[in-house]
C-alpha cells in the first residue's frame, strides 16, 4: 500500500463511517478500484483506521464522554453494545462469508437504499431530544438494530443505529448523536480485536513503515470525520434519510455494473 493509497482510504474512511451509506461498503470497493491487494496489513487497515474516527467523536463530544458522574450514559452504551457483540461471535462465519460476496455487498446497498426512500414517514412522533432521557430498554433496542449493520455487511451501523433511534422515538438529532456515541465503544471493540487477529498470525504486520502509514492515514481521517460529523446531523435533521437512499441505490448499481463486467 502506498502513501496515496493509504491516504485515499483514509478519506473514504472519514466520509462514510458515520453518514447512512455503509463505510465497508465503500472501503471494499475503493480498495480494487485504486490497487489495493488484499493482504494482512491491508484487511487490519479497514478495521483500525476506524480509531481515528472514533477519536473524532470523542473529542468532538468530549463534555459527554468526559462528565463521569453520569455513570448512567456510560451504562446505556454497553447495553447498546451488547446484541452487537453475542451476535458477531455466534455469527463470525456468515459475517466473514458476507464481506466476500461483492454482489451481496452491492445488493444491500440498494436494498437498504430502497428502504431510506420510506424510512421518513415511519417514525413521526419523536420525543426524545436529549440522551439523558434514552432509558436502558431504549439503548438495548438500539443495539439490535446495529445487528442489521453486522449480518449485513453494506447495510450501514449508522443508519442501523438511527433507525433504531427513531424507532424509540428519539428525534433524528438525538438518534444520530447516540449513533455517534454507540459506535466509540463497537469500533473500539471491533479494530482491537482485529488488531489482535492478524497479529497472532502475523507479529511483523505492524512494521516501521506500515506504522507510518497507518499513522498518517489516520490523521486524514480524523480531520475528515469531525468535519462529517458536524455537517451530518444538521443535514439529517433538514433533508432526512431521502438523500442518502437515492445515494445508495446509485452507487449500489454502479458497483453491480463494475461487478459484471469484471472491473473490479
Amino acid at each position: 500500500m502506498t502513501i496515496i493509497q493509504a491516504i485515499i482510504l483514509a478519506v473514504v474512511e472519514g466520509l462514510t463511517e458515520f453518514l447512512p451509506i455503509s463505510s465497508t461498503a465503500h472501503m471494499k470497493f475503493t480498495n480494487p478500484i485504486i490497487g489495493v491487494a488484499s493482504t494482512p496489513f491491508s484487511d487490519m487497515f479497514e478495521i483500525v483506521i476506524q480509531l481515528a474516527a472514533i477519536l473524532a467523536v470523542v473529542v468532538v463530544y468530549y463534555k459527554k464522554f468526559f462528565d463521569f458522574s453520569r455513570f448512567s450514559f456510560y451504562i446505556k452504551l454497553v447495553i447498546a453494545l451488547i446484541p452487537a457483540i453475542v451476535v458477531g461471535v455466534l455469527l463470525k462465519k456468515h459475517i466473514d462469508t458476507a464481506l466476500g460476496n461483492l454482489y451481496f455487498v452491492a445488493g444491500v446497498m440498494i436494498g437498504g437504499g430502497i428502504l431510506f426512500l420510506f424510512a421518513d414517514n415511519w417514525f413521526k412522533t419523536p420525543r426524545i431530544d436529549d440522551e439523558q432521557q434514552v432509558t436502558n430498554r431504549n439503548a438495548f433496542v438500539i443495539g439490535c438494530y446495529q445487528i442489521l449493520s453486522i449480518v449485513l455487511p453494506g447495510f450501514s451501523r449508522s443508519a442501523a443505529t438511527i433507525l433504531g433511534g427513531m424507532s424509540q422515538t428519539l428525534t433524528r438529532k438525538a438518534a444520530a448523536e447516540f449513533s455517534f456515541f454507540l459506535a466509540v465503544p463497537t469500533m473500539l471493540a471491533a479494530s482491537v480485536k482485529s488488531f489482535w487477529d492478524v497479529h497472532k498470525e502475523h507479529p511483523d504486520v505492524l512494521n516501521r513503515e506500515n506504522a507510518s502509514l497507518l499513522g498518517l492515514s489516520s490523521l486524514v481521517c480524523f480531520f475528515v470525520a469531525i468535519i462529517v460529523i458536524r455537517f451530518f446531523i444538521g443535514f439529517l435533521k433538514k433533508y432526512g434519510f431521502k438523500p442518502w437512499g437515492y445515494y445508495r441505490i446509485i452507487v449500489g448499481l454502479v458497483m453491480l455494473i463494475l461487478l459484471w463486467r469484471g472491473m473490479l
